[in-house]
């Protein structure tokens, strides 16, 4: 076993078995799967004594910023949003290695996305004039149907989103006017018996503590699959009341939080949470422009949760749609660029991170930018290497695995 698969066999040790060895599948995909489901490598490896590196102004980031960890989704005030929306890894850092890893995605993407390292590298610098130019403002804006443009519009033209009764459809199924959950082995499995009991039960106690109870009265629940890097960790779907059954039931999210991938590699205190899920929502609700819906921090069978609306996974933009029009895809990783500019100066302040000030004069400043984009294309091609070291690795088991049932034994490697 080489040492990259050794890594993320025992970073993933303890995770459920069958949604774990649906992240390993997903990774063998392609370079860009591969590093989504690998936070944690990057992290290991990034050069932490490196001053050019890292001399930038400490933020609250995503801590797991790449091209698949933006979209849209709908907020507490039931507008829909474009931003960043996954932060799981959150923590305080230097803004550098938030945007090395977003730098390292772009590249690594480049080619499912059919562009040429040359056009990859005109992307990042794009992105990162765009970032600049957004912190130089010193002014935290959003993007939503009325201030997008280009394919993040289309994403957000009412026409493209689905409604509700459709969105049902694709997760539940139908029978005498009842709502059930699809446990297709796609978007969700089965429970066993023991463990919905649980899941309901907590259901129906959270519901008890809310200003609409009948509206959180729960009708179902299954095992979620969904995203790369968080698989085999518990999460699952609950089907609620929501505004009345048939049609107007809702699709919430309860999700296991774990310390952050980049925990061990932090130099800079961080605060003391409550929970594991009280920081990913602390600073999802800092750094968005607005919160999604049902978004809290809560507790299941004594372990941190986090419980949301859940968000359609086809919600996300589809950056093969460029369709050649490089316009279009420039509009998009400069628009990503303001997106994270927005969230460092909407948390700027916030528990040690770094005042608006502080962020103008970082974006006015460009000698940081050459050094990050040279180790993002020099990470982007290890990334390409450790991907082929691995998927010759899990070819190799997968081939054991097929023919040890006719043998009665595994292969010799």
């Amino acid at each position: 076993m080489n040492k990259i698969t050794d890594a993320i066999l025992k970073y993933n040790a303890g995770r459920e078995a069958e949604r774990v060895a649906m992240k390993y599948r997903a990774m063998r995909q392609d370079a860009f799967a591969f590093l989504r489901g690998t936070c944690h490598l990057f992290y290991q490896d990034w050069p932490a004594s490196d001053k050019l590196l890292n001399d930038a102004p400490l933020a609250w980031i995503c801590g797991d910023l790449h091209l698949e960890n933006f979209g849209c989704y709908k907020g507490d005030n039931r507008l829909v949003y474009f931003d960043l929306n996954d932060f799981d890894e959150a923590v305080l850092a230097p803004a550098s290695w938030e945007l090395g890893r977003w730098l390292t995605s772009i590249i690594v993407a480049s080619g499912s996305l059919s562009l040429s390292r040359r056009d990859a590298i005109r992307l990042c610098r794009t992105g990162l004039d765009s970032y600049s130019a957004a912190l130089s403002e010193g002014r935290a804006r959003w993007l939503e149907r009325e201030t997008a443009k280009g394919m993040i519009r289309d994403l957000l033209n009412p026409l493209t989103l689905r409604n509700r009764k459709i969105f049902l459809g694709s997760r539940t199924e139908l029978s005498r006017g009842q709502r059930r959950i699809k446990t297709d082995g796609k978007r969700a499995l089965a429970l066993a018996p023991q463990e919905k009991e649980a899941v309901m039960a907590f259901a129906k106690e959270h519901a008890r503590h809310q200003a609409n109870p009948g509206f959180y009265r729960p009708l179902d629940a299954a095992r979620r699959i969904a995203g790369t890097g968080s698989l085999g960790l518990d999460r699952y779907v609950i089907l609620v009341e929501g505004h009345g059954s048939p049609d107007s039931n809702y699709l919430l999210d309860l999700k296991q939080t774990v310390p952050s991938a980049l925990s061990p590699y932090l130099k800079h205190g961080q605060p003391q949470w409550e929970s594991e899920a009280h920081r990913v929502t602390s600073v999802q609700r800092w750094a968005q422009a607005i919160s999604p819906a049902f978004l809290s921090a809560v507790t299941f069978q004594n372990r941190p949760f986090i419980f949301k609306g859940l968000q359609p996974a086809q919600d996300r933009l589809a950056l093969e749609g460029w369709n050649g029009k490089p316009k279009r895809l420039e509009q998009v990783i400069r628009s990503m660029g303001e997106l994270v500019a927005w969230s460092h100066l909407r948390s700027s302040g916030r528990s040690g991170s770094a005042i608006a000030d502080d962020w103008i004069v970082f974006g006015s400043a460009v000698e940081w930018q050459a050094p990050l984009l040279e180790y993002a294309a020099d990470y982007a091609a290890k990334v390409a290497l450790d991907w082929k070291k691995y998927s010759r690795e899990y070819d190799r088991a997968q081939a054991d695995v097929k023919a040890s049932p006719k043998t009665g034994k595994k292969k010799s490697k």
